[in-house]
């Protein structure tokens, strides 16, 4: 087993640091708020009282932060650890951000001879919990087989997208296109309520037709259609829609980046703009549904 430092203990990062535990590595965790801080310490992880500390002696460092200016703090920043990780650790940054910090970070790390690797998730809450998450790694092959063992203790499929930044960018593809999906059902199912069909079979006969997507399969954006989905539960839970906003505004950055052409990824980003602008932002991303409603 591994010693391991895990810095962000959010709404992904605390179940994964959890499992961690269970899988029985030496884990030292720290966070800005307490209360997961505790409940870890309860379960056998140690509490660090500050990044700096967290990652003496340890073989892997794990972040899990909300955007790329975080990670870019902790590392480059007013907390600087590269100046202080040891050449024998291994950076796995979990944060989803966009692919110029990433590669920033990479080149940054490379200088001083240190290994990163860029290893977003998908999967959400449920799969951090469940310990069913994808990782979609950046990196070189030696790295990712160096970090797959420890990826596999939190999740349940490791794909090796490519070299750094490559992580990255397999999570805004992936995010921009469930973000497209999403939107697209939920018109769908609209069109049919407002002409007399009913939602429930309406979703039946799309699942088993050319319709046919992982939001019909297992997060239905309806409510009452599927028990157990946010949708059912007044869109709480799950993956915020202000989350989902913020993927598929890295998604459209790397496009205009790159000059690739998504009209449908910009489309589908301004109507989750649109909802969110409305108050909505906090519920699940799944309630774009509401956006399509007659009334």
């Amino acid at each position: 087993m591994s010693k391991i430092a895990f810095i962000g203990l959010g709404n992904m990062g605390e179940p994964m640091a959890a499992n961690l535990v269970k899988a029985g590595h030496d884990l030292i965790v720290f966070d800005l708020v307490a209360a997961p801080l505790e409940r870890l310490k309860k379960q056998g992880a140690k509490i660090a009282s500050s990044a700096l500390n967290s990652i003496q002696d340890v073989e892997f460092v794990i972040s899990m932060l909300p955007a790329g200016k975080h990670v870019e703090g902790l590392y480059l920043g007013d907390s600087a650890l590269f100046e202080h990780i040891s050449k024998n650790t291994t950076i796995i940054d979990c944060s989803t951000i966009d692919v110029a910090t990433t590669k920033k970070l990479s080149a940054a790390a490379d200088e001083r001879g240190l290994n990163i690797v860029d290893a977003p998730v998908s999967g959400g809450v449920a799969g951090a919990t469940a310990g069913t998450l994808s990782f979609m790694v950046g990196a070189c092959e030696e790295n990712f087989y160096n970090v797959k063992h420890i990826l596999e203790d939190m999740g349940k499929n490791v794909f090796h997208a490519g070299t750094a930044g490559a992580g990255q960018m397999a999570k805004a593809c992936n995010n921009m296109l469930l973000g497209i999906l999403m939107a697209g059902t939920s018109e769908a199912l609209q069109l049919g309520m407002a002409n007399g069909l009913d939602p429930k079979k309406l979703s039946e006969i799309m699942l088993n037709s050319s319709g046919r997507n992982w939001t019909l399969e297992v997060y239905n954006p309806c409510p009452n259609v599927q028990p157990n989905v946010p949708s059912s539960n007044d869109y709480e839970g799950g993956f915020a829609l202000d989350l989902m906003l913020k993927d598929m505004n890295l998604a459209l950055q790397a496009s205009l980046e790159s000059k690739s052409s998504t009209p449908l990824g910009s489309l589908s980003r301004s109507l989750y703009a649109q909802h969110s602008n409305i108050g909505n932002g906090h519920k699940d991303f799944s309630n774009i549904f509401n956006q399509f409603s007659k009334n």
